[in-house]
C-alpha cells in the first residue's frame, strides 16, 4: 500500500471524492500539511474523518513575516491532537523573496523549537536556500527531518542523509526534462526515501496541468522503480515502512 507522505487535500476542488478515489488506486494513509494558522482546522477535521489521513502543523515561509508568538502557542496546542504526527510544512524559500531572509529563518527556528519540545519530526520545504536550510537544521540538532519535494543535488542529497534525514521525490521525477531529480532517484539509497504528491501541485506525468491528487503517487513510484531498475512494489513497500517509521504511524 502507498502512503502519500504530503498532500494539501484542503487545497482540492473536492477532497472527499479524491481520496475515494486514491483508495481505489492502493493508497492508504495520506499525511496532510498545513502552509497557514488558517488551515490547521480545516485539516484536522480530515483527519477526524478518516482514521488513515493524518496531520502536519506548521506555518510555510510565504508566511514568515505575519508569523507571530500567537501561531506559536496556536501550533503548540493543536499539535496535542492525536493524528499530528509531525510539524510542517516549514522552512526557507528564496525563489520568490530574498529581502525577508531574517524572518524566514526566526520563523523556521521557532517551529524547530516546537517540534523538539513537543518531540515529534519536521517537514522541510527548501527551495533555493540549501545552505541556510541546512545550517539551521544542524545549529538545532535536529534528529528527523522530511525534506519535501528535494530539489537539490545528488551532494546535497548525500549530505542531508548522512545526518540522517530523509528525502521525499513527487510528481517531477516523472517529466522528461528533469535531469537532477532523477539522478537523485537513482543515487539515494531506498532506506532514506519516501514518496509524495505536493497536491495539488506539480502532476505527473502523463496527467501534467490538472489538478494533483494522492491517487497519482504511484506514477511516482513506478518511475523510481524504472530509475532505480528495481520492483515498483520494492519502492512502494520501502517508502511505505520508511513513512510508518518516520511518523510513528502503526
Amino acid at each position: 500500500m502507498l502512503i502519500d507522505t504530503h498532500a494539501h487535500l484542503n487545497m482540492l476542488s473536492n477532497p472527499f471524492f479524491e481520496v475515494a478515489e486514491a483508495r481505489l488506486s492502493n493508497v492508504k494513509e495520506i499525511i496532510v500539511p498545513t502552509a497557514e494558522i488558517g488551515d490547521i482546522d480545516a485539516v484536522l477535521n480530515f483527519t477526524e474523518n478518516d482514521s488513515d489521513i493524518y496531520a502536519a502543523l506548521g506555518v510555510h515561509p510565504e508566511y514568515a513575516e505575519s508569523f507571530s508568538e500567537k501561531d506559536i502557542e496556536t501550533i503548540k496546542t493543536k499539535a496535542h491532537h492525536n493524528k499530528v504526527v509531525a510539524i510542517g510544512e516549514i522552512g526557507l524559500d528564496y525563489h520568490y523573496n530574498k529581502e525577508n531572509k531574517n524572518e524566514q529563518k526566526k520563523c523556521f527556528s521557532s517551529q524547530i523549537e516546537i517540534a523538539q519540545e513537543l518531540d515529534l519530526p519536521i517537514i522541510v520545504h527548501d527551495r533555493e536556500a540549501h545552505f541556510d536550510t541546512l545550517e539551521i537544521l544542524k545549529a538545532y540538532d535536529v534528529k528527523k527531518a522530511l525534506l519535501h519535494c528535494f530539489s537539490g543535488s545528488v551532494e546535497f542529497m548525500q549530505e542531508c542523509t548522512k545526518l540522517g534525514y530523509k528525502i521525499a521525490i513527487g510528481g517531477v521525477v516523472t517529466f522528461k526534462n528533469a535531469k537532477e531529480i532523477k539522478e537523485v532517484a537513482e543515487r539515494i539509497s531506498l532506506d532514506d526515501l519516501m514518496l509524495e504528491t505536493d497536491c495539488p501541485y506539480l502532476t505527473p506525468h502523463p496527467f501534467r496541468g490538472m489538478e494533483n491528487s494522492p491517487k497519482y503517487i504511484g506514477f511516482v513510484a513506478k518511475e523510481i522503480a524504472k530509475i532505480k531498475n528495481i520492483s515498483y512494489d520494492t519502492v512502494v513497500s520501502k517508502t511505505s515502512k520508511n513513512a510508518r517509521e518516520f511518523f510513528n504511524i502503526k
